[in-house]
């Protein structure tokens, strides 16, 4: 018994002596959020064609759109573009309807549809006309839309990414020095996305056949715009 007292005893000093470390204190911190865009002129096009047929039976729809359609991909491959190029987006056989009145009567099957539409990405901006246009001729009856994209946008993202770290450290040090505080070394950096390119565009129906000049079609620019947003550390 008097051991186990001598042993606490001595360890009453240990104990007292000890300290509670204080909690750490948090860093000090600037958050910004900045934007970078860079302009690019689209180098392919895409186009959205679609071929139409109607007849009488669903047979003959289906028959008039296929030797159509087939009219279309050889003059596609003519021009140059490859079978890897095209893709059907859609196919669609339905039944037209009488629009006239019939009473009590259910409506009356006038006739069959058929539609195939095919997207075509065109290797040059400058070509979309002339592919439009020999699509046109050769079966095609109907232009869905078109639009322009690039061939590498991940690379027109990290340039546009670099824009926006730029801009969110300019940011960040104007803030800093009208504060009058030093900025220290980003804690956190978050991306937001990026927008590519905009949406595709209606380009209308096709009629155009007879046209001796060709369809004229613009690309312009693509815009590419990444989002970031930093935390920076401000030194004490």
């Amino acid at each position: 018994m008097r051991t186990l007292i001598a042993a606490a005893l001595m360890l009453v000093p240990a104990a007292a002596g000890a300290q509670v470390a204080p909690p750490q204190e948090q860093p000090r911190t600037l958050s910004v959020s900045a934007v970078g865009t860079v302009e690019m002129e689209p180098e392919q096009g895409v186009v959205l064609l679609a071929v139409e047929s109607e007849a009488t039976t669903a047979q003959e729809a289906a028959a008039a759109n296929a030797q159509r359609m087939a009219q279309l991909m050889a003059a596609l491959r003519q021009a140059g573009v490859a079978d890897r190029q095209v893709r059907t987006t859609s196919y669609e056989l339905r039944p037209e309807y009488s629009r006239e009145p019939r009473g009590q009567e259910p409506p009356r099957i006038t006739s069959y549809r058929a539609i195939n539409m095919v997207q075509v990405t065109v290797d040059t901006v400058a070509r979309m006309g002339g592919i439009i246009d020999r699509a046109i001729s050769s079966g095609a009856n109907r232009v869905a839309n078109i639009h322009f994209q690039l061939r590498d946008p991940q690379a027109a993202h990290v340039e546009a990414l670099a824009v926006a770290m730029r801009n969110a450290r300019r940011q960040a040090e104007a803030i800093a020095a009208a504060a009058g505080e030093r900025l220290g070394p980003p804690m956190s950096i978050n991306t937001g996305g990026y927008s590519p390119a905009p949406p595709p565009m209606p380009y209308g129906r096709a009629e155009m056949a007879a046209m001796d000049v060709a369809t004229p079609v613009e690309g312009g620019t693509l815009t590419v715009t990444a989002h970031v947003n930093v935390v920076y550390r401000l030194p004490d």
